[in-house]
């Protein structure tokens, strides 16, 4: 198995909407906010070699939005998911499976691409793309709270066009492929699957949005998104204390600076950010 990171570029979104109940006096100290309160966040990607198998986790943002979209969340920077790819070697045409951890636009945008006649199409002509049944009728049909986080033009063209499957939501971890595990969570929305990556001594976490960052670690750091906050602290609670016990790699896909760390448990007997793993090296 060998991983890839794959860079989509950064957004913006509200400090106290990231943050939850943690008082502004305390986040602001991890990442600073600019004059709108806003803190700018990675869009982190995974392109995972299995075998004949090439597996794009998570898509970004995408660039078909509208104006008037793009200038509520600010996406920036100069990495773009076809150019961070074709970096790493690969080409939209060889991605055979995209795995899609939750419907939220700024993890599957990237899935969906307008054609020359301006229809929607997948982005990756040759991939299987993967969420689960629970989920997509979740986001099929949304809550008022998440409705805006919805965008039906993200996935709904994928299983008009016959290239999404659901993977069977399971109350345990459940073996997706050789050495890849799928845990769902119901913390931040519902059926979110977390996928885990072993090869030898080694296991790496793709936290998605159940740690979105580093600065997320502690205990009270929750997003104010989520639609279940105790279940959050719960879900993440098991991923910290299996890296302290295991030794496991967790993986950020907002961390606007650091990609992925071991945690380890601090001279106050709290999970605190180890040192920063270069996880591209141990995955090879």
């Amino acid at each position: 198995m060998k991983i890839h990171i794959i860079e989509t570029g950064y957004f913006k979104l509200d400090g106290g909407a990231m943050f939850g109940v943690v008082p502004k006096t305390l986040w602001q100290k991890k990442t600073q906010p600019d004059e709108n309160n806003l803190c700018t966040w990675s869009m982190r990607c995974l392109l995972i070699e299995q075998g004949e198998r090439r597996i794009l986790v998570d898509t970004g943002i995408g660039d078909k939005q509208d104006d008037k979209f793009r200038s509520h969340f600010e996406p920036h920077g100069e990495a773009t998911l076809a150019g961070s790819l074709e970096k790493a070697g690969f080409s939209a045409d060889s991605v055979t499976d995209v795995l899609l951890t939750h419907l939220h636009f700024d993890h599957v945008g990237g899935a969906i691409k307008y054609d020359a006649q301006g229809k929607p199409v997948p982005t990756f002509p040759n991939a299987t793309y993967w969420s689960n049944e629970v989920h997509y009728n979740w986001a099929h049909y949304p809550n008022p709270r998440e409705k805006a986080s919805f965008l039906k033009e993200n996935f709904v063209p994928l299983k008009n066009a016959g290239v999404l499957k659901f993977i069977d939501v399971q109350k345990d971890d459940l073996e997706w492929m050789p050495g890849i595990d799928i845990r769902f969570v119901y913390g931040h929305t519902e059926a979110m699957m977390v996928p885990i990556f072993h090869q030898g001594d080694h296991t790496l976490v793709y936290c998605a949005d159940v740690i979105p960052s580093s600065f997320h670690i502690g205990m009270p750091y929750v997003m104010s998104y989520d639609l279940r906050p105790l279940d959050t602290m719960r879900e993440k609670g098991r991923i910290l204390e299996d890296g302290v016990e295991r030794g496991h790699y967790l993986f950020f896909e907002h961390d606007p600076a650091t990609a992925c760390v071991q945690v380890e448990r601090n001279d106050r007997g709290r999970i605190a950010k180890g040192d920063a793993v270069d996880i591209e090296a141990l995955f090879q």
